[in-house]
């Protein structure tokens, strides 16, 4: 008997397809030769259904305390919001933008009958166009064939449940699997059939399965011309010698980020990061998108993505390429960093670093950032702006200095926290690019916080506050208002570490009591055990009090 499409048939969707992406996992990573050979596209899969999971489990709890289930189209909704902030790779992006698809159209489905037939077809094929139109070069024998293929079996399936829509669906998306090969030449030499498309497959599946009640669990097809359903094997790693190994003459990077930034600045970072690299997939809307690329040049891609709006949770991976011919050892290369105060600029300078002090209301211009480049009397250059306001002028300065011969890395730091931790990590000694990425990695596990002091009674994100009040910004929205200023710290250093952390960063205000840094220590070794605790003085012009994370 089949069941009805409504949020519970969702929730066993993504059980049944973390199953079986879970079986599968290890024999698509094996099969993974495009468009790198990097052997993730299982693993990648998993962890972006595991997110997408994860969502809808929440939307579930938030409903169980009234003793309600949640909607359908709180259900898809929170299924392709999971997959866009979990996507892993090049794999998983697709897969967020298929999922995003058929929410649009499943949000307003009845929950059975020829309705829910109609909009699942209508769904699946929707998924796939989104696909193809996310992807800046699609090719043919990928996961987007595969997605068209069952979204076409969909629409001429005689069938009256949403149940056999879905089984149609999976039955065409089979067939293109196999034939994949004969579409793209690097998996007919290789002998195998697209990774991504063996994912598609499994997750079609448990659709089917979870719509219909019965549980197949049938492995995907992996060979060229292999039996359908079942698989004769993992072929291994097939065609990665043939290929040139997982980097194949390719970019040495790949670059993946959260995006907020409207569609107008999405469509200029689309034409930008074409021209950099390759695989290019950017997948999302209404404010929020998940960014992937391969590029040589990671730091520009960032860079590209800080020019288009605040890029986070940034992930860059090497993929780990055959060394090249051995290269000359690298010129000097130096750090500047913008700090607001002089307790800052001189830890910085300390530290090796070329500080640009500021005061508060007088952010640099892009020529004086330009001017410590060249101060910096290096061939190389890592710029740290530590405020996101500073972006755009960051970037204007880059662009100049690099016009002058200097390679510059414009690390996305939003706080000084995070170029201080970002400066930790720094080792002239590496490669440029390997510095940039562990700098970049660094700034991106810091969470920041500032506590500054109202002027004025306005209306903020936690509530009206009164002028005098403290207020406690964690990534500049306002999360705690508090009468003074330990106390306000603590509770916004309480809530920052509800989310885990090792290392507390504090830099203290000209005006911080004197007392503050060690009373907050005790509250972190009190509260929050082996959560380290360090403490700087920020000098004249710094905030009252900075808070990093890591």
């Amino acid at each position: 008997m089949p069941y009805p499409l409504d949020a519970t048939a969702v929730r066993t969707w993504c059980g049944l397809a973390l199953e079986a992406l879970g079986r599968e996992r290890e024999r698509i990573d094996a099969i993974n030769v495009y468009p790198v050979a990097d052997g993730d596209t299982g693993t990648n899969l998993y962890l972006t259904w595991e997110s997408a999971a994860r969502a809808v489990e929440a939307a579930f709890d938030g409903h169980a305390s009234a003793g309600t289930a949640p909607a359908l189209a709180d259900a898809v909704g929170a299924l392709a919001h999971g997959a866009l902030i979990g996507a892993r790779g090049n794999s998983g992006t697709i897969l967020a933008q298929l999922l995003r698809g058929m929410a649009q159209v499943l949000a307003g489905a009845p929950a059975g009958g020829s309705g829910a037939a109609d909009a699942l077809r209508t769904a699946l094929r929707r998924a796939a166009t989104a696909a193809y139109e996310a992807v800046a070069h699609p090719v043919e024998g990928t996961v987007l064939s595969v997605a068209t293929a069952a979204a076409g079996a969909a629409e001429t399936a005689a069938a009256a449940e949403a149940a056999e829509v879905a089984r149609a669906a999976h039955r065409g998306a089979r067939e293109a699997l196999a034939a994949t090969p004969e579409q793209l030449a690097v998996l007919r030499r290789a002998g195998v059939v697209d990774a991504g498309g063996c994912g598609l497959v499994a997750l079609l599946g448990a659709l089917a399965d979870a719509l219909t009640g019965e549980v197949t669990a049938a492995p995907v097809a992996v060979r060229a011309g292999g039996p359908l359903p079942e698989a004769a094997g993992c072929p291994g790693a097939p065609g990665l010698a043939d290929g040139g190994g997982p980097h194949a003459g390719g970019p040495d990077f790949e670059v993946i980020y959260l995006l907020e930034a409207g569609d107008a600045e999405v469509a200029r970072l689309r034409d930008r990061l074409d021209r950099l690299g390759d695989s290019l997939v950017v997948v999302g809307g209404d404010g929020l998108w998940n960014v992937h690329v391969h590029a040589d040049d990671a730091g520009a891609a960032v860079e590209a993505g800080i020019e288009a709006g605040r890029p986070y949770r940034i992930r860059i991976t090497h993929f780990g390429a055959a060394p090249r011919a051995k290269e000359p050892a690298p010129a000097a290369r130096a750090v500047v960093a913008v700090v607001p105060g002089t307790g800052l600029a001189g830890l910085c300078a300390r530290a090796g670093a070329v500080p640009v002090a500021v005061r508060p209301g007088e952010p640099p211009a892009s020529g004086e950032l330009v001017q410590a480049i060249r101060q910096a009397h290096a061939r190389e250059v890592m710029l740290l702006p530590n405020d996101p306001e500073l972006r755009h002028t960051a970037a204007a300065a880059a662009e100049q200095a690099r016009a002058e011969g200097v390679r510059v890395a414009l690390i996305p730091t939003r706080s000084a926290v995070q170029g201080l931790a970002a400066l930790a990590v720094h080792e002239p000694d590496r490669s440029f690019d390997e510095d940039m990425v562990a700098m970049t990695a660094a700034a991106g596990a810091t969470r920041y916080a500032e506590l500054a002091v109202a002027e004025h009674r306005s209306w903020t994100m936690a509530g009206v506050c009164q002028a005098g009040d403290v207020l406690g910004l964690i990534e500049g929205d306002v999360a705690v208002i508090g009468p003074d200023l330990a106390r306000t710290a603590a509770a916004v250093l309480d809530r920052m570490l509800s989310a885990g952390g090792e290392l507390v960063t504090l830099v203290l205000g000209p005006d911080a009591p004197a007392a503050l840094g060690d009373r907050l220590t005790a509250h972190v070794r009190e509260h929050h055990l082996a959560v380290d605790t360090v403490v700087y003085e920020g000098g004249d012009n710094a905030a009252p009090l900075l808070i990093g994370v890591e």
